[in-house]
């Protein structure tokens, strides 16, 4: 008898549905989170099953997956529950830009799609190299405020304050990217983004619009560089608060052209 890889995949979350369509493995998914918008084409073809913290375990389970893909302690609970009903669990906790990386080399090798996923790793890798090149030019290195949500402010996860890195910038709360949970990067006193006076202030408030007007208005905030001079972008959240694929493409590219602008402005005479 030949052991055989993982038939009937479901991903509770973007990043893995993503990176087995990259791979072309896409065949070996059965179920999806509801939130997955990359490609557009899964959102078409696969049944959804779960949201971000909650699941329709019965759903899945009819399904009958081989693996279960989940993120985080945050989906620790719906793991806990597929275990107990029988189902094969993998919970990554890929929060950095390396973790990424090994990511898409762990969940190739499990479908047997290692060269593949070699290759894709290797496309990522000379892009950050790259983008680290190119950040090398900029006589400014803008300082960046990254909101992940407003209410209550939080600040850059570490694999987003790592891109900013890459991209040219430097993350003015890189200290608070390297925990892991949004309550341990919240920002309570708004003073402390009127200290750090950022030269540019990027949002992604995962699930909504970012608002500049209303971020201008902030009491105070006046006085911060980036509103001074109008540098307030969005990011939207697909692109950069999945920690897969569109992070380490669209997420940095998008990170580049925002902050090699603010530098070029900045460095004019």
């Amino acid at each position: 008898m030949q052991p055989k890889y993982p038939e009937r995949i479901v991903c509770l979350t973007e990043e893995t549905t993503e990176t087995l369509y990259l791979l072309g493995e896409q065949d070996r998914i059965v179920g999806i989170s509801g939130f997955t918008v990359r490609p557009p084409e899964a959102r078409r073809e696969k049944p959804k099953v779960s949201a971000f913290t909650s699941a329709k375990t019965d759903r899945i389970m009819d399904l009958q997956p081989d693996l279960v893909i989940g993120f985080s302690d945050l989906q620790a609970d719906i793991a806990a529950e597929l275990i107990r009903l029988g189902a094969n669990v993998l919970v990554m906790n890929h929060r950095s830009v390396q973790e990424i990386l090994n990511m898409i080399l762990t969940l190739s090798s499990m479908v047997g799609a290692h060269e593949k996923g070699r290759v894709l790793v290797a496309g990522y890798v000379e892009k950050l190299q790259l983008a680290k090149k190119s950040a090398a030019q900029l006589n400014v290195r803008p300082r960046v405020y990254f909101e992940e949500w407003d209410e209550p402010m939080i600040s850059a996860i570490r694999w987003v304050s790592e891109l900013i890195g890459f991209a040219g910038g430097e993350d003015c709360f890189a200290d608070l990217g390297l925990k892991s949970h949004g309550k341990d990067r919240i920002i309570a006193d708004p003073r402390r983004v009127i200290d750090a006076n950022p030269d540019v202030i990027i949002g992604s408030w995962c699930g909504k619009k970012f608002r500049p007007e209303k971020v201008k208005v902030r009491e105070g905030w006046d006085k911060i560089t980036a509103v001074k001079t109008n540098q307030l972008f969005e990011v939207k959240s697909p692109y950069i608060l999945q920690p897969g694929p569109a992070a380490l493409t669209d997420g940095l590219e998008q990170l580049q052209r925002i902050i090699h602008g603010v530098s070029t402005a900045a460095d004019a005479p």
